[in-house]
């Protein structure tokens, strides 16, 4: 009996797909792989680059690329230890996906921006609100 290939739907609570959604579109997770664009980087260096990512989500974010074939981790046997981070290929094939929400964001912030002031204007609210 030969079972039937179901077709992903990331709209499924369940499916695989969601969950690479989720890892990808995890901010911490689309800085890191921006990061990573140019080349090798220490842990150090990652950390310093990404302002407000804590240790534990930094570690834990590089775990979860790692573990979904997105990035390699190196370690070296140096005093101190290094370990060094990359993107495989399969990381580099969200470049072009994460460069334009990147280019996007940047291109659009005070677009955003006036839309905020104009919402909180009309909602009585003063400052941010997440």
């Amino acid at each position: 009996m030969e079972s039937k290939q179901v077709e992903p739907n990331p709209y499924a609570k369940n499916c695989g797909s969601r969950q690479v959604i989720d890892r990808i579109g995890d901010r911490w997770s689309v800085l890191i792989v921006l990061t990573l664009a140019d080349g090798v980087k220490r842990y150090s260096e990652l950390a310093q680059r990404i302002e407000g990512v804590s240790q534990k989500m930094l570690t834990q974010t590089l775990r979860g690329l790692e573990r979904d074939g997105l990035v390699t981790r190196t370690p070296h046997a140096t005093v101190p230890p290094r370990v060094d981070y990359a993107l495989t290929d399969l990381g580099r094939s969200l470049l072009g996906l994460v460069s334009g929400l990147e280019a996007w964001a940047t291109s659009h912030l005070g677009d955003v921006e006036a839309a905020r002031a104009r919402y909180d204007a009309r909602e009585g609210r003063h400052g941010s609100a997440a």
